[in-house]
């Protein structure tokens, strides 16, 4: 029973890294950006919620409201008048551009709010827990698993049911073609930005709630969400899922055999994946 409860915590566990990633993928999926300030974007998200919560007097969940719609202006101007530069057939200058971004990200926060580590306030929510057979799970990591599943089906309602989502598929498989059609590929860089930034607020509502954060830790966000999107094959959202699901049970485990082993665990699962499929689970067919 032991280990049964080791592995449903590490699928809730998944749950948080799934949100994390998201986002990745579908900046990835849409214009083939691998943004190495994704990690730090969630971080800041976290401070933004922790600045509403203590201006603002809201509870963390409120906050989020009012989070989501500057996070996607932020993102949609960092995508449109930055971004949008870097893009083209050399990978290189977005990855350099990024990178610098990661470390303005960094120095500002470390400025702003001191190399302290914070947390969003909790309140019994944080600790309450339900019982599901002989199991106790907490109620905080149901909701993050929940929320990883509801921001997955989202996306993919938009993908397939929506006139943007087919501007995204449209400008993702040939940019220049859409153009012609009467797309305009930088506002749908933009948008998907945006939106993916929407999803990064999301998961920083979950960081700051279930852990404490500091101007530091978002490189190690970033490493998490790319290997679950690797796992999962580049693009593929519910793969999103998936490889944020192993990561977790592999740290799970790891840690019940021993605790110096979790973060060890997952990055060990992670190349094992790959050894045995180089391309992720599921990748998509024109990767």
């Amino acid at each position: 029973m032991i280990w049964v409860d080791t592995i449903v915590q590490g699928v809730l566990l998944g749950g948080l890294y799934a949100l994390f990633a998201a986002g990745l993928s579908l900046v990835f999926g849409i214009m083939r950006l691998v943004n190495l300030a994704h990690g730090d974007l969630i971080v800041m998200g976290a401070y933004l919620i922790l600045v509403l919560v203590t201006l603002l007097g809201l509870p963390p969940f409120v906050a989020l409201f009012f989070a989501v719609p500057l996070m996607f202006a932020f993102g949609w101007g960092l995508q449109k008048f930055l971004l949008n530069r870097t893009l083209g057939d050399d990978i290189l200058p977005p990855l350099l551009v990024t990178f610098g971004l990661s470390i303005v990200l960094q120095n500002a926060l470390l400025e702003g709010f001191s190399a302290d580590s914070q947390r969003l306030p909790t309140d019994a929510l944080t600790t309450a827990s339900v019982a599901v057979g002989p199991l106790n799970l907490g109620v905080m990591p149901l909701l993050t698993f929940a929320s990883a599943i509801a921001v997955i089906i989202g996306l993919n309602q938009l993908f397939y049911r929506t006139s943007l989502g087919r501007a995204f598929r449209a400008t993702s498989d040939d940019a220049v073609t859409a153009s012609l059609m009467g797309i305009k590929p930088a506002n749908i860089f933009a948008t998907a930005t945006g939106i993916a930034l929407v999803i990064v607020a999301i998961a920083a509502l979950y960081l700051g709630l279930r852990s404490n954060f500091d101007p530091n830790v978002g490189p190690a966000r970033l490493i998490y969400a790319f290997e679950a999107v690797i796992i999962g094959g580049l693009g593929s959202l519910w793969g999103t899922l998936v490889g944020g699901i192993i990561i977790g049970v592999a740290q799970t485990v790891g840690a019940a055999l021993n605790p110096e082993w979790q973060i060890l665990a997952g990055h060990l699962a992670f190349l094992a994946v790959l050894l045995v499929r180089p391309r992720g689970l599921f990748p998509r067919a024109h990767d």
